[in-house]
């Protein structure tokens, strides 16, 4: 059995850059007119993306491609998530709890919440259910699941949402501090107005928090701060390292590897780090994979290594879900 959770369907504006990434995915799993530059090319091309836009990240076809690679590379077990922030009907938990006023740091996040809020609950969780009969017909176990962002605060709203909503997980994470998006490149200059101890601090603190809700099945990327290198001594975060696990093992709750840091983002180091990995794994704490794939061909990315890193330390056993609760299966079955 292989698990490779949290692959994102693809979220963002449809920019050109978005296009291209896009037309790429195209290129890579043989969808393209094989003879490039021609005027068959194009139409084929323009055809795809027209599909594409019209169609919307939860067509059929499109997460086929995801399918296709999932096959390629002998997954048995994919979880599809998606983020919280793409469902119009929590425009108002956001609008609380992020900066969206006047300020460069409001505008810039305003834009991006109008051009990232576009799709529906129903719909996400309407294509995938219905994807799941066509995945296991091709021997892959499809879960689902929603990656929701906590804010200290937060916790009845975000409620009232997630908790009558048929998936597989729930997963928790923090992206914003003080209203900030701080992984949107965008704002990335904000980290040198904070002292670094003072702003983990205050990170760790809020997983905790969220970690104390007992609405998430895991927490996901537990590090992500340090996306952009923004990292005081880690020998100063070995103490908020150790809490956070004692939070998660006291709350049954679960964390993951996630390699999408490593692949797509400046600090190419995965989530978590090393140090912090030894001393999750020291207090028992239960690890999913994740490779983070905003795009299909990276279903699966870097999955081995975060398998082989696991299994030095002395894990046995990777968790999945299903309906909500957490299956532990054999991590020496899956390499």
């Amino acid at each position: 059995m292989y698990c490779d959770y949290h692959v994102h369907l693809e979220e963002g504006p449809y920019s050109f850059n978005w296009m291209k990434r896009t037309y790429l995915s195209y290129e890579m799993l043989k969808q393209v007119h094989d003879q490039t530059h021609s005027k068959e090319w194009l139409e084929h091309t323009l055809r795809l993306m027209l599909n594409r836009v019209q169609k919307g990240s939860y067509d059929e076809q499109w997460l086929n491609l995801y399918l296709q690679v999932a096959i390629e590379k002998g997954l048995k077990e994919v979880g599809i998530v998606e983020h919280l922030y793409r469902f119009k009907e929590m425009r108002g938990y956001f609008e609380h709890h992020i900066n969206l006023g006047s300020s460069e740091l409001g505008k810039l996040q305003t834009k991006w919440l109008d051009q990232v809020m576009t799709e529906g609950v129903d719909e996400f969780l309407y294509a995938t259910e219905r994807a799941k009969k066509r995945w296991e017909e091709k021997g892959v176990r499809l879960r689902v699941g929603i990656e929701a962002d906590y804010f200290d605060g937060g916790e009845q709203e975000l409620a009232s949402f997630i908790q009558p909503i048929d998936c597989d997980f729930i997963s928790g994470s923090v992206h914003f501090l003080n209203g900030w998006g701080f992984d949107n490149p965008s704002a990335n200059g904000l980290f040198l107005q904070y002292d670094l101890k003072t702003l983990y601090s205050q990170f760790y603190q809020t997983i905790e928090k969220g970690i104390k809700t007992g609405l998430f099945q895991y927490m996901s990327h537990l590090d992500n701060l340090k996306v952009f290198g923004h990292r005081p001594d880690e020998a100063d975060l070995i103490p908020h390292y150790q809490s956070v696990a004692r939070a998660l093992r006291d709350h049954d709750v679960a964390t993951e590897m996630n390699s999408g840091l490593y692949y797509r983002f400046p600090v190419k180091e995965k989530c978590p780090s090393q140090s912090f990995t030894s001393i999750l794994v020291e207090h028992g704490v239960p690890f999913t994979l994740s490779s983070d794939a905003h795009f299909p061909e990276n279903i699966g990315a870097y999955v081995h290594e975060s398998m082989s890193d696991l299994k030095s330390l002395g894990v046995r056993k990777i968790a999945t879900f299903e309906k909500k609760k957490r299956i532990m299966a054999d991590l020496s079955k899956t390499m």
